[in-house]
């Protein structure tokens, strides 16, 4: 299992339920059948994920957990943001903030250098350059 490719998914069905506004719940039951999200593949090629390297268990802690403290994570997230507010920012680096917001705050096995590392990398592939050294100064103000 790929960690990696799991935060990924992940990051792809919170920007698809951010952006759809699509029940977590179904999202969830149909896993195993996510492909790309269209939204994404419509601005960028992206090469697809093979969700049989991806630790589908890990996602749906992941995606629950979020779901479930949603409003101290955007809170988490609002009080390091300067000059910004949370409904600016793009459902890509939104997506990613509360991934990473999550790890920080619930997956202590997760090393912080390590989780706001791979948000970064997230950030670089589906948002930009300006965007990675955005989310990197905010999740910098959180550890």
């Amino acid at each position: 299992m790929n960690r990696r490719k799991s935060r990924e998914v992940a990051m792809r069905l919170l920007f698809q339920t951010t952006l759809n506004g699509e029940n977590l719940e179904e999202v969830l039951e149909n896993l195993k059948d996510v492909r790309e999200s269209e939204e994404i593949t419509k601005e960028k090629d992206y090469e697809s994920v093979d969700l049989k390297d991806v630790d589908i268990d890990y996602v749906k802690r992941i995606i629950k957990g979020i779901e479930e403290n949603k409003e101290e994570i955007d809170e988490k997230i609002k009080g390091n943001l300067k000059n910004w507010k949370i409904e600016r920012l793009s459902k890509v680096d939104l997506s990613i903030l509360r991934l990473c917001t999550y790890e920080l705050k619930f997956e202590e096995d997760i090393p912080n250098r390590v989780s706001v590392n791979e948000a970064i990398e997230l950030a670089k592939k589906y948002s930009g350059e300006k965007s990675a050294t955005f989310i990197n100064g905010v999740l910098g103000k959180m550890i």
